[in-house]
């Protein structure tokens, strides 16, 4: 059996999975202030009755991260950073305890300055002082060669909790984004392991031992461990429950459009011959530009229980939220009790739904009736306006899948899927707004937690040779080796394959589902000096695919 739970900002949906399809499902409050207690409800309601012996796995998909960097709520934490000539790093501080310091490497990896030790030991004074405990440090070329950074941590590791380091982060080159995702990481770090050490102290309490997994924003899975190393990577991942969700309904060799409608938010996604398309540097939320590998989606702070309001005259529906549906005993008017009152959402208090659209209605001057039809359709046409604008900003940018480069390519959608609480009341509206064909997914109130229970755990390797220095190295994964000047681009992939298997692994991934392996990048550069060739560098980014586990198709409910 495996539980996958999807917290989102208005609800917490939860499944219980076997061999023949859902056993239980839960729509849980979620309480943003106390969401272990939310997750925690959950698990007592799924497990009621089972043995706990059964469950085989769990997937959690989170907005615990995504919330402290939208809601600022992060504790203040040290960054020491190295850049030598060139760029300057002042231009990418990220708060108060910023510190850049002597030394350098260039492009190639070779120590230009050397580290100077007594400035880190007198930085580390004043950030011990100031009340510091996690610490990120970054030197420039770091994905080349990371000895300074390991200098620098041996020196720090004495003062502080935790020191993140910034050739962990990715293998690819970009100093800014480094910086920002390496203090991200830091900044979450307290929040995440106090969080999942709590749900896991709580599960064992509970006869449940078995390995937890967390969702990532590429809509793969990491092993709760191996996400003490990387907090950053949960966020988003809510959204990529969706996408990852919605996969097994989309149609083979066309565009489809994604949208989970939930109470507070829509979250807003494509697919191209069901794979998701992927944002080719890292997340952007904010000011903070990342290099975390993450699925392209975005949100319109438009949902089931947005606040409709008349101002000016004019309908105005989101972004807020007050709590839910007056139908459900909220304070507001909301697009929910518009769906009660066209009789379309059986669920619900019908006069008290009805007391808010009248009050609207009189503003108006219209009747009941109309006005929920026109707050329905307002609210479709919002969505939908979000969503083409996103395919517009899409179609003018080079278009990348999880899976690869697609020169020239517009998408074109000619399918929507549907997920949300409020999934199947929209699709007939909105297919007979906007002349698409719209479905809502099978079990579409839950299909983000099937999502995120039935992903597989994925990860990727960047893989560096350099025959005239006579090493490899995958600086991110800590591995480097002697080579011979015959090293080969056979050599190279056969290293990355096992490099990328033994990640996996170690990020809890289950043997059986380790094999959609492909090579995303790989570049080959002859080096020459004086007319003469010298050596090759080869470089490769190698990747097991986000994708849905073995055997899934016997789980999932079908149309």
């Amino acid at each position: 059996m495996i539980i996958g739970i999807d917290v989102g900002g208005t609800h917490t949906d939860a499944v219980l999975l076997s061999s023949s399809g859902i056993e239980k499902k839960i729509k849980e409050a979620t309480d943003s202030t106390d969401l272990f207690h939310t997750i925690l409800s959950c698990f007592k309601k799924l497990l009621e009755g089972v043995d706990p012996k059964k469950i085989k796995r769990i997937v959690i998909s989170t907005t615990l991260t995504t919330n402290a960097i939208v809601q600022q709520d992060m504790n203040p934490v040290g960054m020491v950073v190295s850049a030598g000539p060139g760029i300057n790093p002042e231009f990418f501080r990220t708060g108060d305890h910023y510190y850049c310091v002597s030394g350098s490497i260039n492009h190639r990896g070779r120590e230009k300055a050397p580290v100077n030790e007594m400035e880190i030991e007198d930085i580390a004074k004043k950030m011990k002082k100031a009340g510091i405990e996690y610490v990120g440090v970054v030197s420039k070329f770091c994905v080349r060669n990371p000895s300074h950074e390991i200098v620098i941590k041996r020196i720090l590791n004495k003062h502080f909790k935790k020191v993140f380091l910034g050739h962990h982060v990715s293998g690819n080159l970009n100093f800014p984004r480094r910086i920002a995702t390496t203090h991200l990481n830091a900044a979450v770090f307290s929040l995440h392991k106090s969080f999942f050490e709590a749900i896991k102290d709580s599960l064992m309490q509970m006869g449940l031992s078995i390995p937890i997994h967390i969702l990532k924003a590429d809509g793969g899975t990491m092993s709760l461990e191996s996400s003490m190393l990387f907090p950053g990577q949960t966020v988003l991942s809510g959204p990529a429950a969706s996408i990852m969700g919605a996969i097994p309904y989309a149609p083979k060799k066309q565009d489809a459009i994604v949208l989970d409608i939930g109470g507070t938010t829509t979250d807003i996604a494509f697919l191209v011959n069901k794979t998701p398309l992927l944002e080719p540097m890292g997340i952007q939320r904010g000011r903070y530009k990342s290099l975390i590998r993450s699925l392209q989606t975005d949100s319109k702070g438009i949902g089931g229980d947005s606040v409709v309001r008349i101002k000016d005259k004019e309908l105005v529906i989101g972004p807020d939220r007050k709590g839910p549906a007056m139908a459900f005993g909220g304070p507001e008017p909301t697009p929910t009790d518009a769906l009660v009152v066209l009789g379309l959402m059986p669920d619900g208090n019908k006069e008290n739904a009805v007391k808010g659209i009248h009050q609207i209605a009189l503003e108006l001057g219209i009747s009941d009736a109309e006005a929920a039809d026109k707050i329905f359709k307002k609210c479709c046409s919002i969505i939908l306006k979000k969503t083409f604008e996103m395919i517009d900003k899409i179609n003018s940018q080079p278009v990348y899948t999880v899976h690869e480069f697609l020169e020239g390519y517009k998408i074109s959608p000619r399918k929507i899927l549907l997920l949300g609480g409020p999934a199947p009341y929209f699709a007939k509206k909105i297919e007979e707004l906007y002349h698409i064909k719209t479905i809502a997914v099978p079990e579409s109130s839950v299909a983000n937690a099937i999502g995120a229970a039935l992903a597989r755990t994925t990860c990727e390797i960047s893989l560096n040779a350099d025959t005239e220095q006579g090493i490899v190295t995958a600086h991110e994964e800590d591995f480097a080796e002697p080579i011979s000047k015959t090293y080969s681009e056979d050599d190279l992939i056969e290293t990355a394959h096992a490099l990328l298997k033994e990640k996996a692994l170690h990020s809890g991934a289950d043997p059986d589902n380790i094999d959609d392996v492909e090579v995303v990048e790989f570049q080959k550069f002859n080096i020459v000096r004086n007319f003469s060739p010298k050596g090759k560098i080869f470089r490769t980014k190698m990747q097991i695919k986000p994708g849905l586990i073995n055997g899934f198709e016997t789980i999932l409910p079908h149309p």
